[in-house]
C-alpha cells in the first residue's frame, strides 16, 4: 500500500497522455468497425432476436460516438474534467451498441476496461472548463481526419466486390439489407459530422480579447481585481496603461494580461489576482492562442512562477535581474553610501523638497507634469513607451500617487509609484525632469521615496530589471546566455547596459532573476524582438537612439 501511495502522484501526472491516448484508440476502433463487415453467423444470430431497426441505430451511433471519442481525448490530454465525464458516459454506451449492432464481445470488452480504466483517475482532470469551450488544435483535427480517412479505406477494400451497379447512391446508402450500406451511411454520417464540427469551431473559437480601454467596462474589473490582488508585483499596474489584452480566470478575481504582434501573443507578467488561480490562467492561455494557431510567450517572469512554466512544457531563457531594495535594512550611513548620501544632501541644500501627490491633487499637478514630461521627451530621441513601460498620459499618471521634487514651489521632477495592494513591495514608473533640475535630483527622489514606502508599511522597493545582467558566458552555457553575455559586457553603444546595473548597485538591492518563456525554444528570441516592437511602437520607434544624459533617466527601470 505504501508502494502504491508514492507512485500515485507519478500516475497522476502520466495519466491524462495515457488515458487520451487510450480513448482515442477505442475512437479509431470504432470507426474502423463501422467501416468493415459484422461477422456473418453472428449477425444472423443477432437479427432473429433483435429489432432491425435498433441493428440499423446502433451501427449507426457507434460511429458517432467513436468520432466522439477521438476528439473528447484531446480534452483528457488537457486535463479537462468535463472530457473525464463524457468519456466515462460515451465508452459504456459504445460497449452496449457494439453488442446490439453485431455481438462484437470482444469490442464490448475493450471499450469497458477502457472505461474502467479512466474510473480511479478522476482527480488527474482538475481543470473545470466547460467542454464547449474546448480549443481543439488543427493538428488534432487533422489526427481525426486522418482517421476517418483511414477507416474509409480499409472500408473500400473491405466491399471492394459488393455491386453497386444496379443502385443508386442513395439506394446503396439506405438499403436497410445491406452491409455495405450500413457501413457507408455510419461513415458518411461521422464524416459530415467531423465536417460539422471543424466549420463550427472556426466559428465558436473564443475570440481573442479586445484591447480594454478607459471606458471599458473591463477596466473596472482590472482595477477591482489590481485593489485586492495576492502577492501582485508592481509591474501589475501596467494593466492600467490601456494598451492590454485580458484574459479573466473563471470567477473574475484574477486576470493575465498580455500583448498582440503579429502570430506573437506575449503575456505580461505573470496572472494577477488570486494565487490559487494562476496555473489556470497559464494554460488557459496558451490554449487560446493555439486555437488561433498564435506564438505565445511570458514576458519578466520571476523564479516563483517556473513551475508552472516546467508545467506548460515551456522553454525558459533569463533574460537579466531585478533589484529590490529591503526597506528594513536601508540606511543612508556608512562609506558604501557616501556618494548616494551627498547627492541626496546637495540637493536638499539646493532647496529641493519631497511630496506626494495622491487622487485630485496629480489632477490638479496635471500641467506641471506634463512640461517636465515634455522637457524629457525632448532630450530623448525614442520618444514614449508602451507595454513594458508606462508612458504619459494624464489617465494613466493619474491612476497612481506621484512623488515630486520641488524648487521654489515648482515641480522639476517626478515619478510615478506604482503600489500594490498587501503593501509587500512598491516600485516606480515614469521617471523624468525639466531641463533646469538639479542633476542628482533623481537620487534625492528616490531616497526620500524610499523613506516614505517605510512609513507607508511597504517591506521593500523595486528598482526594475537590468537587463542582461547576470548571465553566463561559460562553454556550456546556453547560446542566448552567451550572446546575452557578450552584448552586456559590449554593447554599451546599443543601450547602457552595464551603468543601468552601476547605478541600482548603489543601493545594495537583491538581485533576483528574471525570465522568457516560450512554448518552443527557437521562439525566443522572436518573442524578444517582438517584446521590443510592442515597446518601442514598432520598427521606426524601436531604431531611434536616445541621447546621451549624465543624470538617470527613465531606461533606469528597464521593464
Amino acid at each position: 500500500m505504501r508502494a502504491l501511495r508514492e507512485l500515485q502522484p507519478a500516475a497522476l501526472a502520466v495519466a491524462p497522455w495515457a488515458l487520451a491516448i487510450l480513448v482515442a484508440a477505442c475512437g479509431v476502433m470504432l470507426l474502423f468497425s463501422g467501416a468493415t463487415p459484422s461477422d456473418p453467423m453472428r449477425f444472423l444470430w443477432l437479427a432473429r432476436y433483435t429489432p432491425m431497426i435498433l441493428i440499423e441505430v446502433s451501427h449507426f451511433l457507434s460511429s458517432i460516438i467513436g468520432l466522439a471519442l477521438v476528439l473528447v481525448a484531446f480534452g483528457l490530454s488537457r486535463r479537462l474534467g468535463a472530457a473525464w465525464i463524457a468519456s466515462v458516459l460515451l465508452l459504456p454506451a459504445a460497449a452496449a451498441l457494439a453488442l446490439t449492432k453485431g455481438f462484437d464481445w470482444e469490442e464490448s470488452t475493450i471499450l469497458t476496461v477502457a472505461m474502467l480504466a479512466l474510473v480511479p483517475f478522476r482527480r488527474a482532470f482538475p481543470r473545470a472548463a466547460r467542454l464547449t469551450r474546448m480549443e481543439v488544435t488543427p493538428g488534432w483535427m487533422l489526427s481525426a481526419a486522418a482517421a476517418m480517412a483511414g477507416a474509409a479505406a480499409v472500408g473500400l477494400w473491405s466491399f471492394q466486390n459488393v455491386d453497386y451497379g444496379q443502385k443508386t447512391v442513395l439506394g446503396a446508402i439506405f438499403n436497410p439489407d445491406a452491409d455495405a450500406a450500413r457501413a457507408v451511411r455510419s461513415s458518411a454520417a461521422a464524416a459530415a459530422l467531423l465536417l460539422a464540427f471543424g466549420l463550427w469551431r472556426m466559428i465558436a473559437t473564443p475570440a481573442m480579447p479586445k484591447v480594454a480601454g478607459e471606458d471599458d467596462p473591463e477596466f473596472l474589473r482590472v482595477r477591482s481585481i489590481l485593489a485586492t490582488a495576492e502577492g501582485a508585483e508592481p509591474g501589475a499596474n501596467l494593466a492600467l496603461l490601456g494598451d492590454k489584452r485580458f484574459l479573466f480566470s473563471q470567477s473574475g478575481r484574477s486576470f493575465l494580461m498580455f500583448g498582440v504582434r503579429g502570430r506573437s501573443w506575449i503575456a505580461m507578467g505573470p496572472p494577477v489576482g488570486r494565487r490559487d488561480e494562476r496555473t489556470e490562467l497559464f494554460w488557459r492561455f496558451r490554449e487560446l492562442a493555439d486555437a488561433h494557431a498564435a506564438r505565445p510567450g511570458f514576458y519578466a517572469l520571476g523564479p516563483d512562477d517556473l513551475p508552472d512554466l516546467v508545467e506548460l512544457g515551456f522553454s525558459i531563457q533569463k533574460i537579466g535581474e531585478s533589484a529590490t531594495v529591503p526597506l528594513a535594512s536601508f540606511s543612508l550611513e556608512g562609506r558604501r553610501r557616501g556618494n548616494l548620501r551627498r547627492s541626496w544632501r546637495k540637493t536638499g541644500e539646493e532647496g529641493a523638497t519631497f511630496d506626494v501627490l495622491s487622487g485630485a491633487a496629480v489632477v490638479a499637478a496635471m500641467d506641471e507634469l506634463r512640461a517636465a514630461s515634455d522637457a524629457w521627451l525632448k532630450r530623448q530621441s525614442g520618444g514614449e513607451k508602451t507595454f513594458s513601460l508606462g508612458r504619459f498620459d494624464p489617465a494613466y499618471v493619474s491612476e497612481f500617487p506621484v512623488a515630486v521634487a520641488r524648487i521654489e514651489g515648482r515641480i522639476v521632477a517626478f515619478a510615478t509609484v506604482w503600489t500594490t495592494a498587501d503593501h509587500g513591495a512598491f516600485s516606480i514608473d515614469l521617471m523624468r525632469y525639466a531641463d533646469d533640475a538639479p542633476k542628482d535630483v533623481m537620487d534625492f527622489l528616490f531616497v526620500e521615496l524610499i523613506a516614505w514606502g517605510g512609513e507607508q508599511g511597504y517591506r521593500a522597493f523595486e528598482f526594475g530589471m537590468a537587463p542582461l545582467a547576470g548571465l553566463e558566458h561559460r562553454p556550456l552555457a546556453p547560446l542566448m546566455s552567451r550572446v546575452g553575455n557578450l552584448l552586456f559586457a559590449r554593447g554599451e553603444e546599443i543601450y547602457n547596459f552595464q551603468g543601468v546595473r552601476r547605478y541600482k548597485d548603489k543601493y545594495d538591492p537583491v538581485w533576483a532573476p528574471r525570465y522568457i518563456a516560450a512554448a518552443r525554444k527557437w521562439a525566443i528570441p522572436i518573442l524578444l524582438a517582438e517584446v521590443g516592437l510592442l515597446s518601442s511602437g514598432g520598427m521606426a520607434g524601436l531604431a531611434r537612439r536616445r541621447r546621451s544624459d549624465d543624470r538617470v533617466a527613465e531606461p533606469l527601470r528597464a521593464a
